[in-house]
């Protein structure tokens, strides 16, 4: 009886220490693949880190410094990337200078830009020849408006007036058209009026299509889409060179650029608004209102002034 309980013993401890032995050298594996495992990991991630560093550096993003910065009351800060397709500013922003409130573009220290206003009947009465006088180049014209809440179409009382006192001064003149066209039809309704109203009248700078969103009132335009408005643009650019005139866009630099497809509208020349010591519109522009508040001999009260960088008379 003894001797079968001291096998039984003997049997239940090599027993023992076999389950032991193959404990230990389990654990003792699972430790070195651990630790293998560890040490692949934190070179993965020193691959990823230095993988994500040198993305940045060759410009894996695609960030060529291209890139359009807004202020937002909501965000701060915002970019928008640019249009390859459409031409930057050709200009040297250093070039333009400033005397007496009145702006130029100098290259060889000559002034090659000129200097003009844009009137309506709000300015009244204009003595041409005062203006002239003061260094004034070209007007450009208020030649009609649709209302944005009528839709209705009228002509500037003093458009005619305003054209031909220019012109007999020998100041250039172009015109503009305030538009509410919320098609692309309407818009060529509105070309063709002008189109009409200048027979008879000499104008040698462009015939502008100034569409103008509203902002301190419910207007017809508030939800015109983008390819609407780029619609518009082009309908009234088309019939404006179809009959001999030279179409020009009038636009503020945020509308232009949340509101007009600009890929489609490189063909026409663009009139920039930015009330500004210094254009910060990124894409080319041919002329630019720069405030509303010029004061200019000949006209009372506060005028727009602009500066044009091409001589469009000739």
């Amino acid at each position: 009886m003894k001797s079968a309980i001291k096998n039984i013993l003997i049997i239940v401890e090599t027993i023992l220490i076999i389950f032991l032995t193959i404990s230990v050298v389990f654990l003792y594996r699972n430790r070195n693949d651990a630790v293998e495992t560890m040490g692949k990991a934190d070179s993965d991630s020193k691959d990823t880190a230095a993988e994500i560093e040198r993305k940045v550096n060759d410009n894996y993003y695609e960030l060529s410094g291209k890139k359009i910065l807004l202020e937002d009351g909501t965000y701060g800060e915002i970019w928008i990337p640019v249009l390859e397709n459409v031409p930057a500013f050709s200009k040297n922003i250093d070039q333009i200078k400033s005397r007496n409130g009145r702006k130029f573009y100098v290259d060889d220290s000559e002034i090659t830009s000129l200097l003009g206003v844009d009137v309506s009947v709000h300015q009244d009465n204009i003595d041409w020849n005062k203006v002239k006088e003061s260094g004034i180049d070209f007007a450009m014209v208020r030649l009609g408006y649709r209302g944005y809440g009528t839709g209705e179409a009228h002509l500037d009382e003093n458009y005619a007036e305003n054209i031909q006192g220019a012109r007999d001064a020998g100041i250039d003149a172009g015109v503009y058209f305030f538009s509410q066209a919320v098609t692309a039809g309407e818009a060529v309704e509105e070309a063709n009026l002008v189109i009409e109203s200048l027979e008879g009248l000499d104008i040698n700078y462009p015939v502008v299509y100034d569409w103008e969103i509203i902002y301190d009132d419910t207007a017809r335009t508030d939800d015109v889409s983008v390819d609407v408005l780029t619609d518009c643009c082009v309908a009234f650019c088309e019939t404006i060179k179809n009959a001999g005139y030279t179409p020009m866009i009038y636009q503020n630099k945020r509308t232009t650029i949340f509101k007009l497809d600009l890929n489609r509208l490189t063909d026409y020349d663009f009139w920039l608004a930015e009330y500004n010591s210094e254009p910060t519109y990124y894409y080319d522009f041919d002329m630019w209102q720069y405030t509303s508040t010029g004061q200019v001999p000949g006209i009372e009260g506060d005028v727009d002034l602009n500066i044009s960088f091409k001589d469009y008379s000739k």
